[in-house]
């Protein structure tokens, strides 16, 4: 934490931001955190600059200016950061795989799919994935993100016939199982101080 950003480990199961299901979410309680700690009355400015599934864990960074919000803002949709994963996947993986893909999203159903190329607002993802282990029928395996669609490590795993454990929406999990998917390391330059930061 300092005077332009705050970096925190999101739980799984909770939402990044207010929703339709009226849950408590991630940027209240750190709204909250920070008008506490330094008596901040009244509305608290945090600037919400990338996002991680609902069901999914993991590292995230919020700014806590608006000039550290558009400058984060345009190194993610840049794609400038380092973001990896740590996943577990159905199905032994021999090898490294570079997955590309073009993914569409349906605004009724917010799911998301693998088209072709040419379809109308049809996005490029792109992922690395690398096994750690593989046993039992599982592949435990670190996923590096070169593009930052919706969906796009479960999608595109799923595709691949990799889908990710315990994923309800893409991989047949089933209830009560959590998806086996957390964020873990975001590489960052600041800012505002143009360091290289890496929250892991």
């Amino acid at each position: 934490e300092d005077n332009h950003l705050l970096a925190v480990v999101k739980p799984p199961n909770l939402p990044v931001q207010a929703d339709s299901s009226g849950d408590e979410d991630l940027l209240s309680i750190m709204k909250r955190y920070i008008g506490n700690k330094y008596q901040k009355p009244g509305n608290v400015y945090l600037g919400l600059v990338h996002r991680l599934d609902r069901p999914v864990g993991g590292v995230m960074v919020l700014a806590r200016t608006s000039k550290a919000a558009a400058r984060l803002s345009a190194a993610f949709a840049s794609h400038a950061q380092d973001k990896r994963y740590l996943a577990v996947l159905q199905g032994d993986m021999p090898g490294e795989l570079i997955l590309e893909d073009h993914l569409l999203k349906d605004g009724r159903t917010g799911m998301v799919r693998v088209v072709g190329p040419d379809t109308p607002g049809a996005k490029l993802a792109r992922l690395r994935t690398r096994p750690l282990a593989v046993r039992g029928g599982l592949t435990f395996a670190e996923v590096t993100l070169y593009t930052g669609r919706a969906h796009q490590i479960r999608v595109q795993h799923a595709h691949a016939g990799f889908p990710l454990w315990g994923d309800a929406r893409y991989g047949g999990g089933k209830p009560g199982q959590q998806i086996a998917l957390w964020g873990a390391h975001l590489g960052m330059v600041h800012p505002t101080k143009k360091e290289e930061m890496h929250f892991t």
